[in-house]
């Protein structure tokens, strides 16, 4: 369930200037530079620092398909950090962050409301304060629900309450099943 955190990294993912690298020793002569051993690179792949060495050499070229997604996985993670950190900046101090998704909404409101969680497709472009929020509890490690109160809380008042100018006794909006989740910046 980290269904936020997902969808950031995808949204970094699509800011790539350039591809990252396709074959696999490639791959493994990148996360050798980043992560600076053998012995490194196979803790976070799951495999033994002589698995990672066949590969560099190319001992051994087709790994099992889940150590292959692990590489993909492991490099796309650490390509192009810069990049990422530069439509993060932006989005946090001008552009803002868009989110896209099918959900349920839980409320909270004045008696006699509804505070039945209905499902909803939204498309909702969040002010940078949100994704200043976003960025920053991700960077110190906060939890999936953490995340989630703060794009609700975006969505509540973006969209629920239209910058206060309807919905003024709804008190709080909470995230509850995600169908799908985007975000763009």
């Amino acid at each position: 369930m980290r269904e936020i955190e997902d969808a950031i990294e995808r949204a970094d993912q699509e800011g790539f200037t350039r591809e990252p690298p396709k074959t696999l020793r490639g791959r493994i002569n990148f996360l050798l530079r980043r992560l600076g051993s053998a012995k490194a690179v196979a803790a976070e792949l799951g495999v033994t620092a002589d698995s990672v060495n066949r590969y560099r050499r190319g001992a051994r070229k087709n790994p099992p398909q889940d150590v292959a997604a692990r590489i993909e996985s492991a490099v796309r993670a650490r390509w192009q950090p810069q990049v990422r950190k530069r439509r993060q900046r932006q989005a946090a101090s001008t552009g803002g962050i868009t989110v896209e998704t099918r959900a349920s909404f839980g409320y909270r409101a004045a008696t006699g409301s509804t505070d039945e969680p209905r499902f909803r497709r939204l498309t909702v472009h969040l002010p940078p304060s949100y994704a200043r929020r976003l960025f920053d509890a991700r960077d110190q490690g906060a939890a999936d629900q953490h995340l989630r109160r703060i794009v609700a809380e975006g969505l509540k008042e973006v969209y629920f309450q239209d910058g206060g100018h309807r919905a003024g006794d709804l008190q709080e909006v909470e995230l509850k099943d995600i169908d799908y989740l985007d975000l763009g910046y």
